[in-house]
């Protein structure tokens, strides 16, 4: 039987919307601009309900012309009842308007300025407030680890520095590898102007082991760990895993987060030092190959450059890095909002927040060691 409209006004005010027949998507349906069209001929029309008692076979053919009269009828301020609809149209309908409202949010006036300077400062004092907090318990959960205290599983752990350390070697060498290449010819252009190429032993040692050797290694780790713990920590809060263990009496920063800041604690300054050694390989690789320098020269100003103090200054960098990144990454991940949209979020704020750190940290040490005269 094909489907079809009439209309009638039980009351002033309100148009009643008779359907029948079958409301199904391969048949001919009648346009929701009918129901228009007679609103338009009673302007004062302010509510419409449906009759739908001789409807037979419907699929989602009706509840797409419900959703497209709803949304004519939010335009006109017109009031569109659901009583009277099947049960099942009736929350196809809702979970459509609901998902349609979602995604397309009204458009909000905008606030005064110190309204959303306020906002903002607000909010900064309130993320400030956490990480603290975050660093708090992370404290906390090292004191129990050294007492002897702290649940985790070992097993767990060496996994996790495996992934920290070991599949991190040759991304780490290849990106080394060429910054060593690229101090190299950026020190050769200037060095070359005064005889002195064989300088580039020093440009390439001390900047290497210094800072860049753990600031490569630190960033390489921003984007492939602290992303991976953000995601990991935030599907389990999505999965609601993590409000498991705080049911079991399980500290989540204990049981989770401690073992990955332990892990990148010890695995950074050993990335470091292998950073620093590929680095120097590849500027003495290219000095000897390309620009026509004495290796066994090289070798011997690269010993008398690189000190002692600077392989301490690079170790303590590469310590700090390593617990800002999963500091970063495990505090986005149990911030995490439960959706896919939220995993995705944390795991760019732990990028950002762990490289944003890295350079003012790297700025910080820096100027420490400046001051402290080494």
């Amino acid at each position: 039987m094909p489907a079809k409209l009439s209309f009638n006004y039980p009351q002033t005010g309100t148009l009643r919307v008779k359907l029948s027949g079958d409301w199904q998507i391969y048949a001919s349906i009648p346009s929701e601009n009918e129901v228009v069209a007679e609103l338009a001929s009673h302007q004062d029309t302010a509510q419409i309900i449906f009759d739908t008692s001789e409807v037979g076979s419907w699929d989602s053919g009706l509840v797409s012309f419900l959703f497209r009269l709803v949304r004519d009828c939010e335009h006109k301020n017109i009031q569109v009842s659901h009583q009277g609809l099947p049960q099942g149209a009736e929350k196809l309908l809702t979970l459509a308007l609901k998902v349609h409202t979602r995604a397309m949010p009204e458009k909000s006036a905008r606030n005064p300025f110190l309204e959303r300077v306020a906002d903002k400062a607000l909010e900064l004092y309130a993320s400030t407030l956490s990480v603290l907090n975050f660093l708090g318990e992370i404290t906390v959960a090292f004191g129990r680890f050294i007492s002897g205290k702290a649940y985790f599983r070992r097993d767990d752990f060496i996994g996790i520095v495996q992934k920290c350390g070991a599949n991190a070697l040759w991304l780490v060498s290849l990106i080394s590898i060429l910054v060593g290449i690229i101090l190299a010819f950026i020190g050769a252009i200037q060095l070359q102007l005064f005889g002195a190429q064989i300088f580039i032993a020093d440009i390439v040692g001390i900047a290497m082991v210094r800072v860049m050797g753990a600031v490569m290694a630190a960033i390489i780790m921003a984007g492939r760990t602290g992303a991976s713990f953000a995601a990991e920590l935030g599907l389990m809060q999505v999965n609601e895993e993590i409000d498991a263990f705080k049911t079991l009496g399980i500290s989540p920063v204990e049981f989770l987060v401690m073992p990955r800041v332990l892990a990148l604690v010890i695995m950074m300054p050993l990335l470091t030092l292998y950073a620093d050694f590929m680095g120097i390989a590849g500027g003495f690789l290219i000095s000897a190959s390309v620009l026509g320098l004495n290796p066994v020269e090289y070798w011997h100003h690269t010993q008398s450059a690189v000190r002692l103090s600077n392989l301490w200054i690079g170790l303590i960098h590469g310590f700090v890095f390593g617990i800002i990144i999963a500091v970063c990454g495990c505090l986005r991940g149990l911030k995490c909002e439960r959706s896919a949209e939220g995993i995705g979020v944390a795991t760019t704020s732990a990028v950002v927040s762990a490289i944003t750190s890295i350079v003012v940290a790297t700025a910080i040490l820096t100027f420490i060691c400046q001051v402290l005269g080494v």
